[in-house]
């Protein structure tokens, strides 16, 4: 059963009408005979939930519990299982704040127990289902060690004699602690004595009750004794007391334990004083005594301050310390004032010497009571009490708030810079408001909070006084002379919901007109009144039951009760209506007060009248009359249902009147049937109003409809005379004009009307058109077979007679006549033509200014014509095309004819004809065709020379090779075109400058170096640079050719193009040995540059075929090769290649590669410089002989020296030549050898005693010619070898000085190579004996840059 019971009564809604009586409830109040039944069905609802009690009585909080924390929770128990909502009020629940749903209760005020030690609280619970559960809860406040112990009556000063036994009370002291228990246990020490040493602080000690006690008997001088008294929890937190204990005698200044000798001296020991601030000045505090220890004569001694700037003095010869300036405890920096003393000897020693000595003097300003605690408005600890204290604060409240609730928004901090007991001061309140507010604390010492708190909610009332004040006393009770300083609390008073609106009468009566319109105003002085402020205060109204909303509203602001629905007041049906208004403020407090609405009569009824009034009459009839018949439903004998009768202005309302007692209704004379308005069809109507004498005055209207029969009495009439028409000759059966008739009658048969013509008029026809009733038409036209001639007729006119006849029936026959006036027009109906009918041609020159070029002629038959010329199209023609639209804006027609050039701009080389197709046309023509026949005018350009050689774009690279560039060469072409014809158009060129660039020198002008050639091609000039004289083939660098265009016309026009001219010099020329013979290779050179190009893809340029025997070469060479072909690689961009380059290429083309070996192809080498000329061969020759001369003296002296020292060099390497032939081959040094030399490396054997060879010596080893031809230097050229045949790889191109291949096979070292020749095999031939003649140790090796052995 955790949810609700049944629910057996319910509350009555307002609408609800009762009718069992007081204490009935529905169904059940009728039911009350059967109680014994119900009985058990109440059992059963009210043991079905039980209310929740609570199992807490008494709860503890500490004191110290931070605001904010949570201080217990509220426990309930339900046996049904409910959800629980808690709550709490009472005194002291401003401390606390509950949260309904869980229980928790959370601190919101701090606590003290030493001001309250026990709170009482009302707790609640409820289930929301059964009634709220109360109950009283007792809260403890536990004590916490929170407040330190506090001497009482201080200062303490007393006087000690040194004739006191030891275990001699000396004072007692008090300090007591408001906590209890352990807490406000006090306990006594002493823990320091001033002067401090071990010595002295063991000449007292303190008794547990506060006796201090002397346990020992110093030579006494002014103490001080510092006693803590800690609480047993607070430990050193305690506060402390200070002792001083004054001497009773001064004690003889001797020197103790210090060194004899001339001068004053002090005695070692620490002079300690105090004095009470305030004192007065010359007050004394110590004296300080010193000795002379000299024997014999002492000089007096002087005393003196060192720090001048302390408040105190010292006497010249006594040494007594007095005070010197006011003193004032809390402004000084410290308590302890230190001075340093100076003592001196009056005289100066025997040494002409100041004898002196010094010493410290601590002086002790103790507390008096002076200064008025003060108050500040800041928050601690971060006050800052050198400010100016503050005697206005301005705080808030919420009124009626409960006992010690504090104000809010103050900040009051109040300081008494006394020390101890002397800044000890208590606060209360005074002011008109006072006995409503209470203070805490209410003493406070030094420094602290301070609150003020609310004592009386009932007072605290913002109806009362919006604003409260209080006064806050702070009172120092030691200080009698200046004990109090005040400060003034504004309290502003924040209003709660506390009061319900209230009407000034409990019932209101409020009459109303019934029929009021929406908006009127039925009360404006029913308010009611809340004392409460802001929202709280601010009413607003409600109109119940809601059903009374549908009639009546209520200004929900002001109130006011208006009507809502006027429509519905109605006081036939309902003359009385009750609600009630209902005042909400803002809070959700209600008022209301009853409403009785009584509805006024009105007069809300108006006439009604009985049955229509339709009246027949003739026209001209007379003395017409209706009597109108009507009532008023209003009360008879009243305003509002006496009745008057009255016309209604209107057109015919002169016509008649009426009786207005009566209401007959009659005409004041005939009335005419066409004198009303054909639309009205003979009706006339008379508005008639009925109204009564009510206020306001209702009234109903009736119309009464009188009919006037129409008669045939009125003629037809020719409306719009006379008739005056036109018509265009030629016109068969064209409409002429229109006659109109009216006749004045209003039916059919009373104004038909028919149109004839007279017998003269046999060209024309007439026929009649009926336009409305009695308005008739007669269209007047052509007969269709008859088409008039304007130059046929005389006069070229008609005058026709037209009747109008109106047939009524059984009347006589109406006729009336009118004369018609017809014009004939005559017609533009004849073409325009041009004069001639095709024009004559017309010339003009391209560069003519604008102006007229001729007139055209047109002429019309018509004599009023109006000639107007029209450009139809303009064509643009260049030779036999068209030149597009180039010419649209050149030439302009003129309407009159006139063609005038519009352009300074026409080109005749861009179009050469101008056609205009055109037309004549006539604007007055009226029918028949207005144009002429086309024509067109044909205008004809002519040309001048008004265009400049253009030159086409050089999109190509020149590259010549001076060396292979006979005269007559083409190296280079230009094309150049002229837009002018003829003559004018024909180009020439010539070469107007040649300047030659080097890549690394100057500049320099060259003439008759190329010559160009000019030819034709179609309208393109083309211009062939050749070579004009021999070119030198050792420059490097490019020509640069300046070309001239020039054309043929009178005044010539020309134009430049700049051109270069790439060289290519012979650091380029690569040299080609082939194995084949000069023929072959000349046979085969097409062959041989194809594959060339094929893998160079460069163009060829052969610059000599000749015999290996003629061309400079290696000894090597010339044993091997026939035919040397020496080329030039050159590419399109003017680059060229080298023979390293082109080795690499031909390589990486093994097919170009196949077929050039093929061909006979096996080096490839740079080809031979040639000398640039004979002259510097002659020169050459000449200095070589004169140096010739000059060495073959020094040879020869040498010769006899060098010969002995060769003959042993040769010797010894015949015989390590002899010792290698006899090795075999696993014998012979396997080791590498060094590249370039005939030396082994440091593992290896030297064959030649580590003794280098000249390359080009021969040494005589071998009597073969072919090894004397050999180069010495297997690396002066690229070796092709071809592999033999049936052995597998490509062809290998082996690369010397020239270049290094992308790939070399593995070179073999040579002295390996010959023992590996030497040695036999199965296979082989035996080796040849060391004496044959054909014996040979010959070894080319690629990998070597020296001569190999």
């Amino acid at each position: 059963m955790g949810g609700r019971g049944p629910e057996l009564c319910r509350a009555p809604r307002q609408q609800d009408v009762s009718v069992d009586g007081p204490g009935s409830c529905g169904p059940l109040g009728r039911m009350a005979w059967r109680p014994l039944l119900l009985l058990p069905l109440l059992s059963v609802a009210v043991s079905g939930n039980t209310a929740p009690r609570f199992n807490m009585s008494i709860v503890s909080v500490p004191e110290d519990l931070p605001v904010g924390a949570s201080a217990f929770r509220l426990t309930a128990v339900d046996a049904d299982g409910d959800q629980l909502y808690y709550g709490m009020s009472g005194q002291d629940a401003f401390y606390f704040k509950v949260n309904s749903t869980t229980g928790e209760v959370l601190l919101v005020a701090s606590l003290d127990r030493e001001e309250k030690a026990k709170l009482s609280v009302i707790i609640t619970v409820t289930d929301q289902i059964n009634t709220e559960v109360s109950g009283k809860l007792a809260i403890i406040v536990e004590d916490r060690n929170d407040n330190p112990p506090i001497f009482q009556n201080q200062p303490y000063i007393t006087d000690l004699s040194e004739t006191w036994p030891i275990g001699s009370s000396i004072y007692r002291v008090l300090a007591t602690d408001a906590d209890s228990g352990n807490a406000g246990r006090v306990r006594y020490e002493i823990v320091s004595v001033t002067p401090e040493d071990a010595k002295n602080h063991q000449l007292f000690y303190v008794l547990q009750n506060g006796t201090v006690v002397l346990n020992g008997s110093p030579e006494l001088q002014p103490s001080e004794l510092l006693l803590p008294a800690p609480d047993q929890r607070h430990g050193q937190r305690g506060l402390r007391g200070e002792l001083h204990l004054s001497e009773l005698r001064r004690l003889p200044v001797c020197e103790r334990g210090g060194r004899a000798g001339p001068g004053p001296a002090v005695p070692e020991r620490p002079y300690v004083g105090s004095v009470p601030e305030n004192c007065p000045l010359g007050t004394p505090v110590l004296t300080v005594s010193a000795i002379d220890r000299d024997k014999g004569v002492n000089y007096a001694l002087n005393y003196s301050l060192l720090n001048a700037s302390v408040p105190f003095a010292i006497h010249l010869t006594t040494g007594t310390v007095t005070v010197r300036s006011a003193l004032d405890r809390e402004r000084l920096p410290s308590e302890e004032v230190l001075l340093e003393v100076l003592v001196q000897e009056e005289k100066l020693d025997i040494y002409g010497q100041v004898a002196q000595a010094s010493a410290t003097v601590t002086i002790q300003v103790t507390d008096v009571n002076d200064n008025t605690p003060q108050f500040y408005e800041c928050e601690l600890p971060t006050c800052d009490f050198t400010a100016s204290p503050q005697s206005s604060f301005r705080g808030s409240l919420q009124e009626h708030s409960s006992t010690r609730v504090p104000v809010g928004g103050l900040h009051i901090v109040a300081h008494d810079p006394d020390k101890g007991s002397n800044g000890a001061f208590e606060l209360q309140l005074q002011g008109p408001d006072a006995a409503s507010f209470s203070v805490s604390p209410s003493r406070l010492m030094g420094t602290g909070a301070v609150q003020v708190l609310v004592k009386d909610p009932s007072t605290v009332d913002y109806e009362r006084a919006h604003v409260m004040t209080v006064e806050i006393i702070a009172n120092d009770t030691g200080n009698p002379g200046n004990c109090c300083s005040i400060a003034i609390v504004t309290i502003q008073l924040l209003d709660i919901n506390d009061h319900s609106p209230r009407f000034g009468q409990s019932m209101y009566w409020l009459p109303v007109l019934e029929n009021s319109p929406a908006g009127t105003v039925i009360s404006s002085n029913i308010t009611a009144t809340d004392p409460d402020s802001a929202d709280f205060g601010r009413i607003t109204y409600k109109l119940l039951p809601e059903t009374i909303l549908d009639i009546f509203a209520v200004n929900a602001s002001s109130g006011e009760v208006l009507v809502h629905n006027g429509s519905l007041l109605d006081r036939e049906t309902r003359s009385v209506y009750y609600a009630t208004l209902q005042a909400v403020d803002g809070g959700g407090m209600t008022g209301s007060t009853y409403l009785e609405i009584t509805l006024q009569d009105a007069n809300d009824n108006a006439p009604v009248v009985s049955g229509s009034y339709n009246v027949f009459v003739n026209e001209g009839q007379e003395n017409i009359s209706v009597q109108i018949q009507a009532f008023d439903n209003d009360e008879p004998g009243t305003g509002n249902s006496h009745l008057r009768f009255q016309l209604e202005p209107g057109v015919f309302s002169a016509n008649f009147t009426i009786d207005p007692a009566t209401g007959v209704l009659r005409s004041l004379g005939a009335l005419d049937r066409e004198a009303l308005g054909r639309a009205l069809q003979g009706k006339v109507v008379v508005t008639v109003r009925v109204h009564d004498l009510g206020v306001p005055q209702l009234s109903s209207l009736v119309n009464v409809t009188i009919t006037v029969e129409d008669v045939n009495d009125n003629t037809p009439v020719f409306l719009n005379e006379p008739y005056v028409f036109s018509v265009r000759e030629g016109q068969a059966g064209t409409f002429v004009g229109s006659v109109e008739a009216e006749d004045a009658d209003q039916t059919e048969v009373h104004h038909r009307i028919s149109f004839q013509l007279g017998s003269s008029s046999s060209s024309f026809l007439l026929r009649s058109v009926r336009l409305g009733p009695g308005h008739y038409q007669g269209n007047l036209s052509l007969d269709p077979d008859v088409a008039l001639d304007y130059d046929r007729l005389s006069p070229a006119h008609f005058n026709l007679t037209v009747r109008a006849e109106n047939t009524g029936t059984g009347d006589a026959l109406n006729v009336v006549l009118t004369t018609v006036y017809v014009q004939v027009l005559d017609v533009n109906d004849e073409p325009p033509a041009l004069v001639p009918a095709s024009p004559q041609d017309v010339s003009v020159a391209e560069d003519a200014q604008p102006g007229l070029l001729t007139t055209l002629q047109a002429s019309d038959l018509d004599t009023n014509h109006s000639l107007h010329f029209q450009e139809l199209g303009l064509a643009c023609y260049k030779g036999a095309g068209s030149a597009g639209h180039v010419c649209q804006d050149w030439f302009y027609l003129a309407p009159n004819g006139s063609v005038f050039l519009n352009s300074s701009q026409i080109d005749y080389e861009v179009c050469d004809l101008v056609t205009i197709t055109l037309r004549v046309e006539d604007t007055r023509t009226e029918e028949g065709n207005p144009y002429s026949n086309n024509a067109t005018l044909r205008i004809l350009i002519s040309d001048v020379n008004d265009n400049s050689p253009e030159f086409l774009r050089i999109n190509d690279t020149f590259v010549v090779v001076p060396e292979v560039s006979p005269v007559d060469l083409p190296v280079a072409v230009v094309k150049a075109r002229d837009a002018d014809t003829g003559s004018r158009g024909a180009i020439t060129f010539t070469i107007s400058r040649v300047v030659f660039l080097q890549d690394n020198g100057p500049n320099y002008t060259l003439s008759s170096v190329f010559k160009v050639v000019t030819a034709a091609e179609g309208d393109l000039y083309v211009g062939s640079i050749q070579v004009a004289s021999n070119l030198d083939g050792s420059l490097k660098g490019r020509y640069q050719v300046t070309v001239e265009a020039q054309d043929g016309g009178t005044q010539s026009l020309s134009s430049l193009a700049v051109l270069d001219i790439f060289t290519v010099d012979q650091s380029y020329r690569v040299r080609l040995v082939f194995s084949t013979s000069v023929n072959e290779v000349q046979d085969n050179s097409d062959k041989i540059k194809a594959a060339l190009t094929v893998a160079t893809r460069a163009t060829v340029y052969v610059a000599v075929i000749q015999s290996a025997a003629d061309a400079p070469q290696s000894r090597s060479s010339r044993a091997q090769e026939k035919a040397v072909m020496e080329a030039y690689f050159v590419y399109s961009n003017g680059t060229a290649l080298g023979a390293n380059e082109l080795s690499i290429l031909v390589q990486s083309n093994q097919q170009a590669l196949s077929e050039l070996i093929q061909l006979g192809l096996t080096i490839i080498g740079p080809g031979t410089v040639v000398e640039p000329s004979k002259e510097k061969e002659l020169i050459g020759v000449i200095v070589g002989l004169a140096v010739g001369l000059v060495l073959l003296l020094l040879v020869m002296t040498l010769a006899l020296l060098a010969t002995s020292r060769s003959y042993r060099r040769k010797l010894k390497a015949m015989k390590a030549l002899k010792m290698a032939s006899t090795l075999t081959g696993n014998v012979a040094q396997q080791g590498p050898a060094i590249p370039g030399t005939n030396k082994y490396n440091a593992e290896g054997a030297n064959p030649v005693l580590n003794l280098t060879l000249d390359p080009p010596a021969d040494l005589g080893f071998d009597e073969d010619s072919d090894a004397d031809d050999a180069s010495l230097n297997s690396l002066d050229e690229n070796m092709v070898e071809n592999p033999a045949e049936g052995s597998p790889g490509p062809p290998v191109l082996q690369l010397g000085r020239a270049g290094a291949p992308a790939h070399l096979g593995s070179c073999e070292e040579p002295l390996t190579a010959a023992l590996q020749a030497h040695r036999t095999n199965p296979t082989s031939k035996p080796a040849r004996p060391p004496g044959d003649p054909n014996r040979t140790f010959t070894f080319s090796n690629p990998c070597l840059d020296t001569t190999d052995l």
